[in-house]
């Protein structure tokens, strides 16, 4: 992957504007553009040269200004920012184009069952057309790169946006199939086609960006980055990581991206948004506190920053989304110097569910399940790849449903030979045809269990604090009889599953007796749980779930951890560490998120869309009493409040680094020097 710096201040400025509404930028005025900026102290803002509506913003030979646009907006834009030292990248829109849908219809992406493929289900349904990169679009949308490449050479980048291809079966596609002896009605030779679709589409469009400059930085969005695809990552200069809390993502999917990302040889950002819903909503604004914290969280987690924003079509920058703006990025310029080339301190590498099965959504239920549990129990951890180094980790975890192939065997052996620890759950670290385990658990493998739910006796050293009784575990264990392993945990099987037949209250029935196979079992340094509980703890959230697994994990680390402290769940910490500064730099996060709105249908006729329950940010209450113990490679002589440059005492007892703190709120950093 080409290296290329980010700054930290960005706004994402969309402007996708319908060819219906008229006097588009005639509102724009330099001053007032240069103001906003200044109001937001952003120092980057990516402007846009064509729209998901397929219209451009600048005179265009290729392709179709925009019908009520009489002057060259991009190039006013442009000119105003890089005048205040603003960067400018240029956006793009792909994989959605109207315009181009309506010209030449046979570009469009269509499915098996003769569907034309987009964001609305009909023609009479609002929602933008979906193009196929097999088709002669793909030209189309080159040429179009090229010319803004060639209007702007200095331009910051090229912002490329909905990049997927689905299993097309337009007249380009099923050439290809059937030139590639690929099969229609299979869906693995559809799925086949258009993955050498999307190859087509970022080996061509990344040399269209930099057909004038070899430098040129670029970044393909669709949404999520996906985790173990390495072979795509050469067209990409920097990564993006569009995670709007309020916009479907949820306030957990940022941190876990970024700790996958961090991994990845490129600088990267978070991009939120300042909408209280998502993209496209005029009028929106979530509180400016939840703006705060989403930065801080960017910043903790080793991102830089962006704030998603849309342009009215009359050109004006809206005064109060740069207020709000302002209220996050002025904090966020003080914090810079602690951030810049900070190397993030894990103890945990979490080898990815979804990068052992890809295809799998954004959403995987098992690395969202560790991730949370991790996260609530202020646990240092990286998710990572097959191809990361496994050595630099006290403990790996395989969580959920990995199977070990011959090669993952033998990269896991040798770290377990160097002394590291592994932690197995559910169907993790059976063999592919799994009929056994690919490592000696001190345990024999006998099937899945036909019991769901079942019920764990966690026994005294992994049983949440406050419970001695059974706990209903949801999703099917793995049947495990122990040979020379140690025995941490028992199962208990209900009387029968719930069927017709035979049903016991609302839903399951209680547990009967005790069954012969284990729950948890331990041998030397692996250790494996029978249920999927990283699943489980994603679907039902209860504290008794993460504390067992959160138990099994500190079992496993014993006094190798980097960091304890009293935070409460919903607090947030991190740990990094500037090299060339001589420091490392402890980030506390706190907010506390509330659920709000609801399920509620507003329009018959498709007006607006029907509202949801969101995860929303108003007040930002100081922590108390708060304490952190570190365990550090080398002990700091220096503790400061950052960016305040308040000293703090630091006591260090046993090689332990002892810090209090009276009360943060949203955000602290504390630099720990040393010599």
């Amino acid at each position: 992957m080409a290296q290329y710096e980010l700054r930290f201040r960005q706004v994402h400025l969309d402007f996708h504007t319908s060819p219906h509404i008229p006097n588009i930028g005639n509102r724009f005025r330099k001053d007032q553009w240069q103001e906003a900026l200044r109001l937001g102290h952003v120092n980057s803002v990516t402007c846009f040269a064509k729209c998901h509506h397929g219209l451009s913003y600048h005179p265009t030979r290729v392709g179709t200004m925009h019908p009520h646009l009489t002057f060259d907006l991009l190039r006013a834009q442009f000119e105003a920012s890089k005048e205040i030292d603003v960067n400018v990248p240029i956006y793009l829109s792909a994989g959605l184009d109207d315009v181009a849908a309506e010209a030449h219809p046979e570009w469009r992406e269509m499915s098996v069952d003769g569907k034309y493929q987009g964001w609305a289900g009909s023609f009479v349904q609002p929602g933008f057309r979906m193009m196929c990169f097999m088709s002669p679009y793909l030209d189309f949308l080159c040429d179009q790169i090229r010319e803004v490449v060639e209007l702007f050479p200095d331009c910051n980048g090229i912002f490329l946006d909905i990049i997927h291809q689905g299993e097309c079966c337009c007249k380009w596609c099923r050439e290809y199939m059937e030139t590639h002896g690929l099969s229609l009605d299979k869906q693995a030779d559809r799925q086949t086609c258009a993955n050498a679709a999307l190859e087509r589409y970022y080996r061509e469009t990344t040399a269209a960006v930099r057909s004038k400059c070899p430098d040129m930085p670029v970044f393909h969005n669709s949404g999520h980055i996906p985790k173990g695809k390495h072979e795509i990552l050469e067209y990409f200069s920097h990564l993006e990581l569009e995670s709007l809390p309020t916009g479907g993502w949820g306030y957990d999917h940022f941190p876990l991206s970024a700790n996958y990302c961090r991994n990845l040889d490129a600088d990267f950002l978070g991009m939120t948004g300042k909408f209280q819903t998502t993209w496209g909503e005029f009028g929106g604004y979530k509180h400016p506190n939840a703006l705060r914290y989403e930065c801080a969280a960017m910043l903790a987690f080793g991102a830089k920053c962006s704030i998603g924003d849309q342009l009215h079509p009359n050109g004006e920058m809206d005064p109060s989304t740069y207020r709000i703006m302002g209220e996050a990025y002025s904090e966020v310029e003080r914090k810079e110097p602690w951030c810049r080339e900070a190397a993030n301190i894990a103890d945990i590498g979490v080898l990815s569910s979804e990068s052992e099965h890809h295809g799998s959504s954004r959403d995987n239920s098992a690395d969202k399940g560790v991730g949370r549990i991790l996260l609530e129990e202020h646990l240092l951890f990286d998710l990572i790849d097959r191809s990361m180094d496994l050595e630099r980790y006290k403990l790996l975890i395989l969580p959920d449903d990995i199977m070990v192939d011959d090669e993952l065997q033998d990269r896991i052996q040798s770290f377990l030979d160097a002394g590291g620890k592994l932690m197995l759950t559910g169907r993790s670290g059976l063999t592919p045809d799994r009929k056994t385990f690919a490592f000696n658990i001190g345990a024999e493998y006998r099937g899945e269990s036909e019991h769901q739910p079942d019920y764990l006796d966690a026994g005294l050293e992994l049983a949440a604090s406050f419970l001695d009784s059974p706990l209903v575990m949801y999703a099917r264990s793995q049947k495990v009889r122990v040979t020379d392993g140690d025995t941490l945990a028992g199962i208990e099987v209900p009387y029968f599953n719930r069927t017709w037949r035979h049903y016991c209250s609302h839903q399951h029935a209680p547990n009967a007796e005790p069954s012969e196979f284990a729950a948890a079992v331990r041998k030397g340094n692996i250790l494996y749980l029978a249920h999927p509980i990283f699943t489980i703890y994603a679907g039902f959230g209860a504290v008794a779930y993460r504390q067992y697994a959160a138990n099994a994990i500190r079992l496993m680390l014993g006094d190798e951890a980097s960091l304890m402290s009293n935070m409460p769940s919903t607090a947030r910490v991190s740990l990094t560490h500037q090299e060339a500064e001589k420091r490392y730099v402890l980030h506390l996060l706190y907010a506390n998120t509330i659920r709000r709105g609801d399920q509620i249908h507003f329009s018959d006729e498709g007006y607006v869309r029907d509202s949801a329950p969101l995860e929303v940010i108003e007040e930002l209450l100081p922590l108390h009493d708060v304490t952190v113990q570190l365990n550090l490679l080398t002990t700091p002589t220096k503790a400061t409040l950052e960016p305040q440059g308040t000293e703090i005492p630091l006591k260090t007892e046993n090689g332990t680094v002892m810090l209090n703190l009276d009360s943060f709120t949203c955000h602290q950093m504390i630099a720990l020097q040393y010599t």
